[in-house]
């Protein structure tokens, strides 16, 4: 990703109004700042307005960090006039930090935002990496705080949650290990395989949750007839995969499924054609997330399969700006000369639901107003529906998730396609599932 230099506490009011500091520093993007537009306009209404963003720009979960210009100018050009909250009107700042893809730097700028700059509302996504650190800061300090784009499990039990008491200040939405297995499971089951699967899981927060012997993969496949063949956690970074392919060999493994990074499946994928292993069927997260990594992996790509948790074909329109799903990713294919990736959706949606959240906020001096506000959320989202109160926990809201596939387009290198929609199906299906090559 293009990196701009900004000096400290220097703004550069660009095209459409979005600013960006060298790794590590602030990403400021404030209304005010960006647009020219002066909160003290706004002096005998309302206060600004802090909203705190920590994102992967850099490092190896930068994938996520990729649309946070298009969506933040958006957001901001929304904002430019301010928000409606009780008969006030109050001017909103969006300060974004860096989290460079690390657990500590997370946590680190997390807590920056809340003590430094007295933050009212905090939003998160990125996997459980860069979400749960971040949660972790906002429980501790009392800060009301929306995460997503982890799923529920690795986000909630690896932080500690239990289910009859939750959190007091931390708020998820996004599907969970329950929705990942149905949607693999469905699109399995209509490939002729001998039901031996082989797990690629990394020693980290979301290989850990998806290998959990009590409420991971593991015990929901073997329940449903598969065989399960775990050679183990790996190292994240880890540039030899002879182990794992050779277990997976010898088991006869013709299902892989998965949750490792891009640049580590790219090397086990990569090994695996070298040693001669062909599955029949690949099904990983996090790896295939980003139209980058894929076509990285060049022609072997064709065929790998993932959970595809938003797409253009959504029958959804954003609260904010009215467009539909496909012209919102068209928009940003305009703008960035990038194909739309899956965090896009989720990124807008995530200030689609701050936004409302602040807004039917009764008092937005009390943060417990705000995180009041969250949990009586029931807003129609470019994702689809968001609303807490009927999740598997009382922190959790689910969103829709279906099964897609990556193939040789015709606009773009690879297509990620919908092949199974059982599990949502307002979701149109756009062709069947293929074995791999």
């Amino acid at each position: 990703m293009k990196k701009f230099k900004i000096p400290e506490n220097t703004f550069n009011a660009g095209r459409r109004g979005v600013i960006r500091a060298s790794a590590g520093t602030a990403l400021a993007f404030g209304a005010a700042a960006v647009t020219g537009f002066s909160p003290l306009a706004f002096a005998q209404t309302g206060r600004k307005i802090r909203i705190g963003y920590v994102t992967p720009q850099t490092g190896p979960l930068a994938g996520f960090g990729e649309v946070d210009r298009f969506v933040l100018s958006g957001i901001n050009n929304l904002l430019k006039s301010g928000i409606m909250i009780g008969g006030k009107s109050y001017p909103v700042e969006v300060i974004v930090k860096d989290s460079q893809s690390n657990p500590n730097r997370a946590a680190e700028v997390a807590a920056e935002l809340i003590l430094k700059s007295k933050i009212d509302l905090m939003v998160v996504g990125s996997t459980p990496e860069n979400a749960n650190p971040v949660s972790d800061q906002c429980e501790l300090n009392g800060v009301p705080c929306i995460s997503t784009t982890t799923p529920w499990q690795p986000w909630f039990f690896t932080r500690g949650g239990k289910p009859d008491k939750g959190f007091e200040w931390t708020y998820h939405f996004f599907w969970g290990l329950e929705d990942i297995i149905a949607v693999f499971t469905n699109m399995w089951k209509d490939v002729p395989t001998n039901k031996v699967v082989g797990l690629l899981f990394a020693n980290d927060g979301d290989g850990n949750a998806w290998g959990d012997p009590e409420r991971g993969l593991p015990p929901v496949l073997k329940k449903k007839g598969y065989k399960i063949v775990d050679p183990g956690r790996y190292q994240n970074s880890q540039a030899d995969f002879s182990a794992q392919i050779s277990a997976f060999k010898k088991a006869n493994v013709e299902i892989i499924a998965g949750v490792p990074t891009p640049p580590d499946f790219k090397n086990f994928w990569t090994q695996a054609k070298q040693q001669g292993f062909k599955p029949k069927v690949v099904s990983v997260g996090k790896a295939l997330a980003f139209p980058a990594s894929v076509e990285a992996l060049g022609d072997s790509a064709d065929g790998l399969t993932q959970e595809l948790w938003w797409s253009p074909n959504r029958p959804y329109k954003s609260s904010l700006t009215g467009q539909s799903a496909q012209q919102f990713s068209d928009a940003y294919e305009a703008e960035s000369k990038k194909q739309w990736t899956q965090p896009l959706g989720y990124a807008h949606a995530l200030f689609e639901v701050a936004i409302d959240v602040l807004k039917r906020t009764k008092d937005v001096n009390d943060k417990a107003s705000i995180r009041d506000a969250i949990t009586t959320t029931k807003l129609n989202t470019i994702i689809g529906s968001v609303a807490w109160g009927s999740g598997p926990v009382k922190n959790v809201a689910k969103t829709p998730l279906v099964g897609g596939q990556w193939v040789k387009g015709k606009k773009h290198k690879y297509d990620l396609i919908v092949v199974n929609n059982e599990t949502s199906p307002d979701i149109p299906v756009q062709a069947k599932i293929k074995p791999l090559p």
